[in-house]
């Protein structure tokens, strides 16, 4: 999904990098404003969008653009539209392609994951093999019965005499 969302944006965040589409005028109409942070309010400003040939027109669209902070309702802003259905960009463009870089190469990791390690079955031990090797040998040889000679694994598992 992540995947799918990057690609659908990478269009439009190349667009508003390079300033590709229409230009014109944006003209403030009214501001949003909400709080995302406790005492940290973000405004946007809601308006209309008209291209310099006129063949554009778009209304209610929010202005993405650095001096946004600074307008007015009614006051004008250079803005150029990418085919964004809910918004136009100013002047200066958008960075939002680094964000959609990076969305996409986290989608093209996480959809690679299952390449990433090969996955063997696990062998499925028989009663025979469940049983300590060696465990009934180290009894029988010679010697066993010394403290000194017996493994401390093997002290641990021998029966109480």
């Amino acid at each position: 999904m992540v995947l799918a969302f990057a690609a659908y944006q990478a269009g439009p965040a190349l667009a508003a990098a390079t300033g590709d589409g229409p230009h014109g005028t944006f003209t403030a109409v009214r501001q949003s404003c909400f709080e995302h942070h406790p005492g940290k309010w973000l405004c946007t400003w809601r308006g209309d969008f008209r291209s310099d040939d006129g063949k554009v027109v778009r209304e209610g669209v929010t202005l993405y653009d650095s001096e946004q902070d600074t307008m007015k309702a009614g006051q004008t802003a250079r803005a150029f539209d990418t085919g964004r259905p809910d918004h136009v960009y100013g002047d200066d463009g958008s960075r939002e392609w680094v964000t959609v870089a990076i969305l996409l190469a986290l989608g093209a990791g996480l959809a690679s994951r299952p390449l990433w390690t090969r996955r063997r079955p696990r062998p499925v031990p028989d009663d025979d093999a469940r049983e300590t090797p060696g465990a009934d040998d180290a009894r029988e040889t010679p010697g066993a019965d010394d403290a000194e000679a017996a493994a401390p694994w093997e002290l641990a598992h021998e029966p109480m005499r």
